[in-house]
C-alpha cells in the first residue's frame, strides 16, 4: 500500500509537469500558419520521378570511378554539378562562375588531395540575409580493392539527385515571380564518407554567417527502403528535428500531414540509439553549432557501402515523394513570415 501512495504522489506531480508541457506544446502547433499552399504543391509537382532517375544513372554511373575524394571521379561529379546549376541558371553564392568551395589538401589527413563543395544559390526577395540550406554529399568510396567501382547510388547520390530536383523547382518559381523571402543554399558536401569534412570545412569558413544560417535540411539516403519496412515503403526516417527547435519539428509534421501523408519514423532520433546516426552525417556539424537541423534518411540497407549500391535498386516514385516533402518543408521554412525559432527563443516553450 505504501508503494501504491509513492506511485501515486509521482504520477500527480508528473501529471501537473506534463499537462502545462502539453499545454505550451498545443499552443505551439496552433501557432505554426502554413504559407502559399496552391504554390507548393504546383511547384513541387515539377519534382519528377522520370528527372530523378535521368540524373542518378549519370550521377553514380562508373564515369564518375565512385567519387572518392579528391580523386578525379569526384572532381568530375563536382564538374556535372557545376554544369547542371550554370545550365538551369541558378546562381553561385560567390557570383561568376565560380561554384566551388575549394578545400586545401593541408585541412585532410595525409594522402587526401583537395576537393571541394560545390553551392548554388537563390537570393531571397525579403530576407535575403537569413539562409536555409538544404545538404548533400557528394562524394562516396571510389573504386575497390579488386578495382570493381562504388557507385554510390543510394548513398548519396540519392540525396544529390533530390538537391537538384528541388533547386530546380525554386527556380521555376522564381522565374514565374514568386522568389522566396529567404535564400536558399544547396550544398553539395565533399568529404563526408571521410568523417563529414567538407562540412566540417564549411562551418569553420562559412560562406555565409553561421547566425544567419536558419536551418540545415541534410539529405543522406533517400532511395531505398530498410527491412524494417519491406511492408510499408511509405515512411521516412526524421532525426534531429526536435533536438534544438521544436518549432521546426512540428511544422516539418504540419507540412508532411497536410500534403504527403508519409510515416515519419522517429526511432532513431532518440538520444542514446546505438547507432549514432544523428552524429554520423552533414546536419551534425551545424547542430554543434546550434543550427536546427533534420536529417532526411531510409535506414541502411544490404546494399549500404557495397558495389552493389547501384541505380536500377531505388525506388524512384518514392525518392520522387521524399524530395518533394523536403521541398515543401523548405518552401515553408523559406516564405513563412518569421524565422523559425530556436526553443530558447520560443515565447510559447518559456
Amino acid at each position: 500500500m505504501k508503494t501504491f501512495y509513492i506511485l501515486f504522489a509521482f504520477t500527480l506531480v508528473g501529471t501537473c509537469a506534463t499537462t502545462k508541457y502539453t499545454t505550451k506544446i498545443k499552443n505551439l502547433k496552433a501557432s505554426i500558419k502554413l504559407v502559399d499552399s496552391t504554390l507548393i504543391l504546383n511547384y513541387a509537382n515539377n519534382i519528377s520521378a522520370k528527372e530523378l532517375s535521368t540524373h542518378l544513372y549519370k550521377f553514380s554511373s562508373d564515369e564518375f570511378l565512385g567519387r572518392k575524394v579528391g580523386e578525379a571521379g569526384q572532381k568530375k561529379a563536382a564538374d556535372f554539378l557545376k554544369n547542371y546549376y550554370q545550365n538551369q541558371q541558378i546562381e553561385s553564392p560567390y557570383g561568376g562562375s565560380n561554384y566551388y568551395q575549394t578545400i586545401p589538401e593541408s585541412f585532410f589527413s595525409k594522402g587526401i588531395k583537395s576537393s571541394e563543395n560545390v553551392l548554388a544559390y537563390i537570393k531571397g526577395s525579403e530576407k535575403p540575409e537569413e539562409v536555409i540550406i538544404i545538404s548533400a554529399h557528394l562524394d562516396h568510396l571510389g573504386v575497390s580493392e579488386n578495382g570493381e567501382i562504388n557507385n554510390g547510388a543510394d548513398d548519396d547520390g540519392s540525396g544529390t539527385v533530390a538537391i537538384m530536383e528541388i533547386a530546380q523547382a525554386f527556380n521555376l518559381a522564381k522565374k514565374d515571380g514568386y522568389t522566396p523571402k529567404r535564400s536558399l543554399l544547396f550544398l553539395h558536401l565533399t568529404a563526408e564518407e571521410i568523417g563529414k569534412q567538407g562540412s566540417e570545412y564549411y562551418t569553420k569558413y562559412p560562406v555565409f554567417p553561421l547566425e544567419n544560417t536558419v536551418t540545415d535540411l541534410n539529405i543522406d539516403m533517400i532511395g531505398r527502403v530498410d527491412d524494417a519496412h519491406i511492408n510499408n515503403k511509405n515512411y521516412i526516417y526524421l532525426i534531429g528535428s526536435d533536438r534544438i527547435s521544436k518549432e521546426l519539428h512540428y511544422t516539418s509534421e504540419k507540412i508532411n500531414n497536410s500534403y504527403f501523408n508519409i510515416n515519419i519514423d522517429y526511432r532513431y532520433n532518440v538520444e542514446g540509439e546505438k547507432n549514432h546516426y544523428y552524429t554520423r552525417s552533414d546536419h551534425y556539424n551545424f547542430a554543434k553549432h546550434n543550427i536546427p537541423v533534420i536529417f532526411y534518411f531510409n535506414g541502411e540497407h544490404d546494399d549500404y557501402h557495397q558495389v552493389s549500391d547501384t541505380p536500377d535498386k531505388i525506388d524512384y516514385q518514392l525518392l520522387e515523394k521524399r524530395a518533394k516533402l523536403i521541398f515543401a518543408t523548405a518552401w515553408q521554412l523559406a516564405n513563412q513570415e518569421h524565422r523559425i525559432t530556436k526553443d530558447d527563443e520560443n515565447e510559447f516553450l518559456k
